[in-house]
């Protein structure tokens, strides 16, 4: 199964890390500048969701999607076409994102970027501030609930903002909880990878006023877009159809403007 092997994956990472970090790059981490807020740059625009465009070279269930991928490039394009944040896929083995990608991006670009991951540790949220993220990806269905609350709670006292994740209704109370800074709903499942709209439109009703919601996942057309676009949601994270676009910046300028003009996959 997927996600077993994720765990897998992520946990003999977190153990190498483990011996690398020190308490000195806890304390380091801690000194930083504030962090670029991400919560707050999702609002929508004239009648539009804000974007998160993602920077997303392979997926399990796709396989590569662009080869010879500059995530500085991307990344400056999606600004330049009004992304309102950057989401960058870190994980090597599933994903062929790079933790490097993270630093590259944030220096590159002046919108919050938010690291894609597997997170189960702590150690991972000290590797993740030291690297640039401004906010980070928490997934209900890989934590237990109260690990869940301590991990988003060591976050925000590292100053990152928290995406917490939910697939089903059964994990909306544990990502209450939590105090999400930002709720995401994934269309995708990931026992099985099929994704589906409604999932998003079955759950925002669900989800209490004052917290900022973002559909992920299922967006392949300007009808999805459109589609999650009428749900009501503050923002949709956008990563595979950007990415096969010939030019990301005219990709992200036609989903912000609502679907007016045309953009040609490469």
């Amino acid at each position: 199964m997927f996600l077993d092997q994720i765990v897998k994956q992520k946990r003999q990472e977190v153990s190498l890390l483990t011996k690398k970090l020190t308490v000195r790059h806890q304390e380091k981490a801690l000194q930083l500048p504030p962090c670029r807020p991400f919560a707050e740059s999702l609002f929508r625009r004239q009648g539009q969701p804000a974007l998160i465009a993602e920077v997303k070279p392979a997926s399990p269930s796709k396989g590569v999607i662009r080869e010879s991928v500059n995530p500085v490039t991307t990344a400056s394009s999606y600004e330049t076409g009004g992304a309102s944040a950057v989401s960058v896929l870190t994980d090597e083995l599933f994903f062929n994102g790079k933790l490097d990608y993270l630093t590259q991006i944030k220096d590159a670009v002046t919108v919050p970027v938010l690291r894609k991951d597997f997170i189960l540790d702590s150690v991972q949220l000290i590797q993740s501030r030291l690297c640039g993220a401004d906010a980070v990806l928490l997934i209900v269905a890989m934590l237990e609930k109260e690990k869940l609350r301590a991990l988003s709670e060591e976050a925000r006292e590292l100053g990152m903002d928290v995406l917490i994740e939910i697939h089903q209704e059964s994990e909306l109370a544990a990502a209450l909880e939590a105090n999400p800074d930002v709720l995401g709903i994934n269309n995708r499942n990931l026992f099985t990878f099929e994704t589906d709209l409604k999932v998003t439109e079955t759950l925002f009703p669900l989800i209490p006023h004052g917290i900022p919601v973002i559909g992920e996942s299922g967006v392949g057309s300007l009808k999805d877009w459109q589609r999650l676009s009428r749900v009501g949601v503050d923002g949709i994270l956008v990563g595979e159809f950007l990415m096969r676009q010939g030019s990301p910046e005219a990709g992200v300028k036609q989903l912000v403007a609502g679907g007016t003009g045309c953009t040609e996959p490469f």
